[in-house]
């Protein structure tokens, strides 16, 4: 009997189950616990971490998981390290559903860097606006250069101190428009953008945004995984599971 794991929290990860459930296999959907209120899924959910390597090759054993979709973020690199040793202990079949990364084009302007503390170095010492779209997990090393006003996104209202005081925050949940995002850029004089390469359409409007407005973007590169198999949509997925159910049945 086939029985999936989905480790989720992404929009493609929502797409998968949506088409998982529809073609009638048993699965269930991860969410890492970040988010205060995740979006509902059509599958049986659970919420939070495994407990490592090892928690997560016990769940595998004990729910009798046949095979493993990590859908997570790009960025969540140790819940995809601890995805491939816990599959690899326990013989699990393991599948990345994983969006291509943005390429930069024509009239772009980047600054490609390998991690949040490159990005820091790499902002301006004059003041500038600077609108932070990294995750509030990741803002504390921008508290090393206060002299910046800065703009947070989040998906639900923070719950504690941010450290960076007076930052503008706004809650919001994407995608995001082009013409939403050059509106928001031009009202607070957004002048740096600092962004991690997720790729995908959903949060892409910000870089082309930065495209139409001649805005620097720090970008933040993709963290190394190991090898494992991968693919970029939902149907390739599903192929790998055994079942030709495309996207749109």
């Amino acid at each position: 009997m086939m029985r999936a794991l989905i480790l989720g929290g992404t929009a493609d990860a929502n797409s998968l189950a949506a088409t998982i459930a529809r073609a009638g296999i048993d699965a269930v959907y991860s969410y890492g616990g970040r988010t205060t209120a995740p979006a509902e899924q059509p599958l049986p959910t659970r919420i939070g971490g495994f407990g490592g390597v090892s928690g997560l090759a016990d769940y595998l054993r004990r729910e009798a998981i046949t095979h493993v979709i990590d859908a997570t973020h790009p960025f969540a690199a140790e819940m995809s390290r601890n995805a491939i040793a816990a599959c690899a202990q326990t013989a699990t079949p393991l599948l990345a559903l994983e969006r291509a990364p943005w390429d930069k084009t024509p009239g772009d302007h980047w600054i490609e860097v390998a991690d949040v503390v490159s990005a820091v170095a790499a902002l301006p010492d004059s003041p500038a606006n600077v609108f932070l779209a990294i995750g509030r997990q990741h803002i504390a090393p921008f508290g090393s250069r206060p002299q910046h006003a800065y703009t947070l996104r989040f998906v639900d209202p923070p719950n504690e101190r941010l450290p960076l005081p007076g930052a503008d925050v706004i809650i919001s949940r994407g995608p995001f428009t082009l013409e939403g995002e050059l509106e928001m850029m031009r009202a607070r004089a957004i002048a740096w953008i600092v962004a991690r390469n997720s790729g995908g359409g959903g949060a892409r409007a910000k870089i082309d945004a930065a495209r139409a407005l001649g805005l620097p973007v720090i970008m933040i590169t993709r963290p190394l995984l190991p090898e494992r198999p991968r693919v970029e949509s939902v149907s390739e997925v599903m192929e790998w599971l055994g079942h030709r159910t495309c996207l749109g049945a």
